[in-house]
């Protein structure tokens, strides 16, 4: 299960990029009526999209935290990865489309006229440091995670479970580019007369805000379908079982994530010949206690005992792993580690 600690500073990330965010928009908004810039009134947009995505995360953190019960016997875990998703729709539909329409009609459309250009930049400047405050969290979150997961930067963002961190940190990423962008439209715009300039800066914004919104959308889906676990975490589980004293062998193991820091287990295990039903009933109970104790991530453990040499089982594995099931699969589908 995941730590309060951990959910508190999530939720602590969250909340500094909505309060930020809601703050930048209504300012960007007012720049792009006064000046008329397309370039504006689009980041005005991206504002709004990325404030409506911080509620959107806020309600998967709440409601991902509720206990299992007999509808959902596996917890509501899943919800977070679920509003994630809606959240990288949310970026796309109401940031990126107006983006690149507001875009294409200042581009195709007459030419406007560029007016307080001073108040463009001033609105650019105190954005660009409010969206650089939240980008700042959430890069110290994903560094201390990924150090306590002992794993490099960019290497937790591909594999972590908790798409809260990830979504802030994309989102605020391509917030500070869009105003880079903005600013490069309203120059131009006021150096050379010509609105296309700005009107390109909205489509490329547009552009940028599509592109994270598909990272963000895919990353999302590979969860909710039941990603694997972490490989350092199923091999540390295959591992003890393997040298466990009673099992001659781990047949199979199945892992899915069904929430951030929450992970199914299912294990097939060969157990001695030696030992009774009674022997196998009580090893099965000690060996998911020792399981919790040592791996806090484990929330549902399922033992099978499976021959080992049962064909049906092997084929099973086969199939879904091929002929060398002990080959690396760090961003493996939607099982888990075959032995």
């Amino acid at each position: 299960m995941a730590e309060k600690g951990e959910t508190g500073e999530s939720t602590f990330t969250v909340l500094l990029a909505l309060g930020a965010n809601a703050a930048i928009g209504v300012l960007k908004l007012v720049a792009g009526l006064l000046t008329g810039s397309a370039a504006m009134l689009a980041e005005a947009a991206h504002s709004a999209a990325d404030t409506t995505t911080e509620g959107l995360l806020l309600a998967a953190l709440r409601r991902s935290g509720r206990r299992a019960d007999r509808r959902h016997p596996f917890g509501y875990g899943k919800e977070r990865f679920f509003w994630a998703l809606i959240a990288a729709v949310s970026i796309f539909v109401s940031g990126g489309v107006f983006a690149i329409v507001e875009g294409v009609r200042t581009v195709l459309g007459e030419e406007a006229e560029q007016t307080l250009a001073w108040v463009a930049y001033a609105v650019l400047g105190v954005s660009f440091l409010l969206e650089g405050t939240s980008w700042l969290q959430a890069v110290r979150q994903v560094r201390r995670e990924a150090a306590a997961e002992d794993t490099t930067f960019f290497g937790w963002l591909r594999r972590t479970d908790d798409p809260t961190v990830v979504t802030v940190f994309c989102e605020d990423s391509a917030a500070l580019i869009g105003l880079l962008l903005a600013f490069a439209g309203v120059g131009l715009h006021q150096l050379t007369g010509s609105g296309i300039w700005d009107g390109i800066a909205s489509l490329l914004i547009g552009v940028l805000l599509a592109v994270v919104a598909y990272i963000l959308g895919r990353t999302n889906k590979g969860l909710l379908i039941g990603r694997q676990a972490d490989v350092r975490l199923v091999r540390a589980v295959r591992d003890r079982l393997d040298a466990h004293d009673g099992i001659s062998g781990v047949v199979d193991l199945l892992t899915m994530m069904v929430g951030t820091d929450q992970v199914l287990l299912c294990a097939r295990l060969d157990f001695d010949d030696t030992l009774g039903a009674a022997d196998v009933e009580r090893l099965c109970v000690r060996l998911e206690n020792e399981l919790r104790a040592e791996f806090g991530d484990l929330d549902e453990i399922f033992l099978e005992p499976v021959p080992r040499a049962d064909p049906d089982v092997r084929a099973r594995v086969l199939e879904r792993y091929g002929e060398n099931p002990l080959r690396d699969r760090t961003s493996g589908g939607s099982g888990g580690d075959s032995i």
